[in-house]
């Protein structure tokens, strides 16, 4: 694998933003030769080294601060059954999605009303909203699994349909739309957002609510290991708020979450003039210089990853990655570490026994982590570092723990 981090420059192709259809753009960021699919599991290390691979060059737009992928080849990846993306085995997940559900159910009036959620993975949200207010739900997602649902509380009241969103979809008689950690993963963005608006007509008290990862932090921290190719659109407050005023929404509001690592929006069908900015929204100037300063501090904070790990190598440590998503399949072939990790574990067991794309460890349960006995683990979310350590110290490991 072949990592480069580019100096400002143009371009390498031909592109306009996909956000707002500008030409003023500067390309920041390039790595090439990774995998296109971080979350399919993978059944033989044999699968796992062949996967697909792609090139990332993120650049940004001078005009709305929108920063996409310009080498994303949609082709290249893959929505099936095999996607296993669930976060609901964490504590720590569940009990925000729980707060998340109940907030939007009480300020919203949810009470027995119908949700249409776009992106809706295995179901999770949806099950929680009938479950806490006998919500009806369909879930639209070429991921889902309705088979797995069955026998979850709420799950008489809930749809899945294995598809990709398109316009019909949003004709039924929905209360309110929800689409959570999807348009990143939407080439298209404005393309997509006109159609979620057109198929609202007629609708102006429908709710419209996104989450999606936040990336000024990404730039701000120099998060690399949040930069996969699933992933081809990042916003920022402003670039999210924009976008959603040029596609005919009023923007109701707009925040951070989660120790600010989601950006969540809600809206409606606009009836007259864009609603006005909110102050959140003012960050172009901002973005723009950490884009500036990226380069140079992305190098730093890789430089310092790598030393950590072959340091603890040095020492004969052995060292694990608790997490085995995306965060994780990034860290590794970012930084070409591989060979240098002894372990990966995960706490959802649908992830347990399958590979690693390229680096193709086997990914492990807690259980089997007390094997391994790691001197060095490192977590891919350091939100998680407490419920981690605990885990660990119940199952009498006590090694040195260290977040990204």
């Amino acid at each position: 694998m072949q990592t480069e981090t580019l100096s400002l420059s143009k371009p390498s192709i031909d592109t306009r933003c996909p956000a707002c259809g500008g030409d003023h753009l500067t390309s920041f960021y390039r790595v090439d030769t990774v995998p296109t699919n971080s979350c399919i599991l993978f059944d033989t290390p044999t699968d796992a080294a062949a996967c697909l691979t792609g090139d990332i060059e993120l650049c940004f737009c001078e005009d709305c601060g929108f920063v996409y992928n310009a080498r994303f080849d949609k082709s290249l990846t893959e929505y099936s059954g095999r996607y296993e993306e669930t976060q609901g085995f964490s504590p720590t997940f569940s009990r925000f999605h729980k707060d998340l559900a109940m907030r939007l159910i009480e300020e919203h009036n949810l009470d027995g009303k119908k949700v249409t959620e776009i992106g809706c993975g295995k179901g999770e949200f949806l099950l929680l909203l009938s479950d806490l207010a006998g919500v009806s739900g369909i879930g639209i997602d070429p991921s889902a699994i309705q088979e797995r649902i069955k026998g979850v509380p709420g799950a008489e009241r809930v749809t899945l349909i294995p598809e990709y969103y398109q316009e019909h979809h949003g004709e039924a008689d929905a209360d309110a739309i929800v689409c959570k950690m999807t348009l990143e993963h939407i080439p298209n963005a404005e393309e997509f957002l006109t159609t979620v608006r057109r198929s609202l007509d007629g609708r102006p008290n429908t709710l419209v609510f996104f989450q999606i990862p936040e990336a000024e932090r990404i730039l701000e921290q120099c998060a690399f290991e949040d930069i996969y190719y699933e992933h081809c659109a990042y916003f920022t407050p402003g670039s999210l708020g924009r976008l959603f005023r040029r596609c005919g929404f009023d923007v109701v509001s707009l925040g951070k979450e989660y120790d600010d690592q989601y950006l969540t929006i809600e809206a409606r069908p606009s009836q007259a003039e864009p609603s006005a900015p909110l102050a959140i929204e003012d960050d172009l100037e901002k973005c723009r210089a950490l884009v500036q300063s990226f380069g140079d501090r992305n190098q730093e904070m890789k430089d310092k990853w790598q030393e950590v790990v072959k340091t603890a190598k040095t020492n004969g440590q052995t060292v694990a990655l608790w997490g085995s998503g995306s965060k994780a399949v990034s860290f590794l072939t970012t930084l070409g570490l591989g060979d240098d990790i002894d372990a990966v574990v995960d706490i959802n067991p649908n992830r347990h026994n399958h590979y690693m794309p390229i680096t193709c460890q086997k990914i492990i349960g807690p259980d089997d982590l007390v094997a391994v006995d790691p001197a060095l683990v490192i977590v891919m979310n350091r939100i998680y570092v407490p419920e981690i350590t605990e885990d660990l110290n119940k199952r009498g490991m006590h090694p040195k723990v260290m977040a990204l």
